[in-house]
């Protein structure tokens, strides 16, 4: 099976990188196309792929077919190599906003299609990607890609509907975390710690409490509790991001991204 990646930026490659260190698949079997000879010259080392300037050439090679661009550039992407895609060839979109009817409507014609939606932690092995699919794509098809996205991280199936939300909850929220382990640095920082291990205790405690969430299976607010002793230093300290307003933040945050998606 060949698997083909137009576009080989960081979501490419993670999940290239998964694939291969999964050994889910070998380097020959992959191809990808990059804009710049700089770009394709270091991906060609770094993984071992092909890689090369013609997006025609790589859907005309692959069985499975992944759009890795960004949104504004799809649709030329597809005008690019929509007669090379047939019955054989499932096409993967990781385009955010971009619907099934969209990509469908751009290609002019009946394609098995599935929408998948990782985020930048695939990068490290630890991603969630959203996955739907479109009305030609089989329980098979769907299955394929779930090992393909679930080398580089966990996979979710969602209806399409919830594919915006699931994207701002799962691709947009990184950066809101980065934000918060930030945040918790600076704050270490000015009450003393040096920043190199304000940083390390921040982001530590940040992905042990994701762990202990998922392993526990306990609701976030139980686990908040377990913390927060009675008249305790860490009660005093959720009251503080209770008054800077930090949940309806977070709220208003999703909400943003998910409007943002539905005009993309």
């Amino acid at each position: 099976m060949k698997i083909g990646f137009i576009g080989l930026g960081n979501m490419a490659s993670a999940i290239i990188g998964g694939l291969l260190a999964e050994g889910a698949t070998a380097p020959a079997d992959i191809i990808g196309s990059a804009k710049t000879e700089a770009t394709r010259a270091v991906k060609a080392a770094e993984l071992g792929i092909t890689a090369t300037a013609s997006n025609r050439e790589v859907a005309e090679q692959a069985d499975v077919l992944v759009l890795a661009v960004k949104p504004v550039f799809l649709g030329e992407v597809i005008e690019e190599v929509r007669d090379a895609v047939d019955d054989a060839t499932l096409v993967v979109s990781i385009a955010a906003g971009k619907t099934i009817e969209d990509i469908a409507a751009a290609f002019g014609k009946s394609i098995r299609l599935v929408r998948c939606m990782p985020n930048t932690p695939a990068l490290v092995g630890a991603g969630c990607t959203a996955i739907c699919e479109g009305p030609l794509a089989s329980e098979d098809d769907l299955a394929l890609c779930e090992r393909i996205m679930g080398t580089c991280g966990a996979t979710v199936r969602v209806p399409e509907r919830l594919m915006d939300a699931a994207s701002a909850a799962s691709g947009s929220s990184p950066a809101f975390v980065f934000m918060f382990i930030e945040a918790l640095a600076d704050g270490a920082v000015e009450a003393g710690i040096p920043r190199a291990q304000a940083y390390a205790f921040a982001a530590q405690a940040t992905l042990g409490s994701a762990k202990l969430m998922l392993e526990t299976g306990q609701h976030p607010g139980a686990l908040k509790d377990m913390v927060c002793s009675p008249g305790g230093t860490t009660i005093e300290g959720v009251k503080a991001l209770e008054e800077g307003g930090m949940r309806a933040a977070l709220m208003n945050a999703i909400d943003a991204c998910v409007q943002k998606a539905k005009a993309l």
